[in-house]
């Protein structure tokens, strides 16, 4: 949940470091929100996951298992 209307990037990255999707990227408002992963032109496997949001400061990055 975003305390405040932020600018907002989330990405999943292979544990190379190499950017494998970009979720969001762009202004969104304050509140709960929920995200779509198409994961379809992916390999099952571990990803990471970054969500950052500008206002409030907000960097969080996870690790994300991924099995079709």
């Amino acid at each position: 949940q975003l305390p405040v209307g932020s600018e907002m990037s989330l990405k999943v990255f292979d544990l190379l470091g190499r950017e494998v999707a970009t979720l969001v990227d762009g202004r969104m408002p304050a509140g709960a929100h929920q995200v779509e992963f198409n994961a379809s032109g992916l390999s099952s496997g571990m990803y990471m996951y970054r969500l950052e949001a500008n206002e409030g400061d907000i960097s969080i990055t996870k690790k994300l298992t991924l099995i079709k």
